[in-house]
């Protein structure tokens, strides 16, 4: 899902001048506020969904314990799938608008779906795995915004790494072997804190190429944002699968 809007615009580094340009603030700070706000949006319906009588429209319950999930549930889970698979389709001229909508119906909809941890593991270990990612993903989309090194090379090779983790995931569905789902996770780490620094250049790039287009740039916000926090979850989940050891 995080190369969802890759296909829109592949400008490399060498073509951008990285001089520091205020303009260029103003468009990743924008992006960065509409990821921080995505990231407590599901951060607080993740709780709701896990603590609070909403639990009941997400889970199958035996007593205080969830045992599967309910029809709703599993629409939910499966929701932002379809989402950005119809959004691909008919989404062929983006409006701010639109891509706003977009945004935040995943964001709304991953959130609700991020309460399996909650519900899997304690509130501490949630919290201290959450603090882990944003440290690591802050370093890293740092490296990726101030390096003058062209990471547009390795972007087609973690995108083969990301398809491998997702067959193996598919497969292990089947195999239940606690070790494939070890290195799937280790690897996720990897390909998702490269995916991150390279987005966050990639989106750099971008603001170059659309040339103060402040219509582009409204979608660019919402679709950058929309691939770091799909790149911020993600790094979460394999982290929280290495690191949540305090269950419930």
């Amino acid at each position: 899902m995080s190369d969802f809007d890759r296909r829109f615009v592949r400008p490399t580094a060498a073509a951008a001048d990285m001089s520091v340009d205020a303009g260029l603030r103003a468009f990743m700070l924008g992006v960065y506020n509409k990821l921080a706000l995505g990231l407590v949006l599901s951060g607080a319906l993740a709780y709701a969904f896990a603590y609070t009588p909403l639990a009941n429209l997400f889970y199958v319950m035996s007593g205080d314990q969830p045992v599967g999930l309910t029809a709703i549930g599993m629409g939910i889970r499966w929701a932002p799938l379809v989402l950005i698979l119809g959004a691909s389709f008919l989404m062929r001229n983006p409006t701010p608008q639109s891509a706003a909508m977009l945004y935040w119906g995943m964001v709304s909809l991953i959130g609700a779906s991020l309460s399996v941890w909650f519900v899997i593991y304690s509130l501490g270990s949630v919290a201290q795995v959450f603090f882990i990612t944003a440290a690591a993903f802050g370093a890293l989309s740092l490296f990726g915004y101030a390096t003058k090194r062209d990471l547009s090379g390795m972007g087609s090779f973690l995108i083969m790494g990301l398809f491998g983790i997702i067959i193996a995931s598919v497969v292990n569905m089947f195999m239940h072997s606690s070790m494939i789902s070890f290195i799937v996770s280790i690897l996720g780490v990897l390909i998702f804190a490269g995916l991150t620094a390279y987005d966050t250049q990639r989106l750099k790039m971008t603001y170059y190429q659309l040339g103060g287009d402040q219509a582009a740039m409204g979608v660019a916000t919402s679709y950058g944002a929309l691939s770091l926090y799909l790149d911020f979850i993600n790094l979460f989940q394999f982290l929280m699968a290495i690191l949540g050891g305090n269950r419930r």
